[in-house]
């Protein structure tokens, strides 16, 4: 299996419907990334959650989960559940952060996503990063719309471990929700493990990557 490894990644774009997408579809991810690219640059931008309890958890949590980053979070307040009528201003956020950063990589939610929220904000992301490495991350819920990625990041039992610590901790308005813990978390990245030939990994769907040389 040939490994690609990106030439640089001095910044990293995060966009995430709710908080805690991000940090549930690419924690350990970002956990590797940047700790092996210390003072990254990292700007996330979640569409609900502004005001709440929520956001004091997902800036705490993303603090954690980019150790040494130049990090810059924003969360607005669209309501949960309704970001397809809210697509303008969604449209707006986007496009303004597009205009302020050029990163390396982004991290989406999946265009696939059976969650309206995800899936509204994923078709928006093509639409103002056409030229860039868009990486649609896993998050396992009730709806059964995970699909077969083609993108793999292994993870060490560490991260993994760390992951799921960090998500405990950070995101104590979830711990009563029937995926939110440990097993299930465990159980989809030792499955996204076997299928790169590591012990585990997190899983990514890319419309279209360019092989340069």
């Amino acid at each position: 299996m040939l490994r690609l490894i990106p030439e640089r990644c001095a910044e990293i774009l995060l966009l995430g419907a709710h908080c805690d997408d991000i940090a549930i579809g690419a924690g350990g991810a970002l956990l590797e990334i940047c700790r092996a690219n210390p003072e990254t640059r990292v700007t996330a931008l979640v569409l609900s959650g502004g005001g709440s309890e929520r956001e004091d958890e997902e800036r705490a949590a993303l603090a954690a989960f980019c150790p040494k980053a130049d990090l810059e979070v924003t969360v607005l307040d669209v309501p949960d559940g309704r970001l397809p009528v809210h697509w303008e201003r969604a449209k707006q956020a986007v496009e303004e952060v597009r205009r302020r950063c050029e990163p390396d990589v982004v991290l989406a939610p999946a265009p696939h996503d059976a969650h309206q929220d995800h899936r509204a904000l994923a078709r928006l992301v093509p639409t103002a990063f056409r030229d860039h490495l868009v990486l649609g991350y896993e998050i396992l819920k009730w709806e059964s719309d995970l699909a077969q990625p083609n993108v793999f990041v292994p993870l060490p039992a560490e991260a993994l471990a760390e992951k799921w610590a960090l998500l405990h901790e950070h995101y104590p308005s979830q711990h009563g929700r029937t995926w939110f813990d440990e097993e299930a978390f465990r159980g989809l990245a030792r499955v996204r493990g076997v299928q790169c030939q590591s012990r585990y990994a997190e899983a990514f769907h890319s419309a279209k990557i360019v092989f340069g040389y």
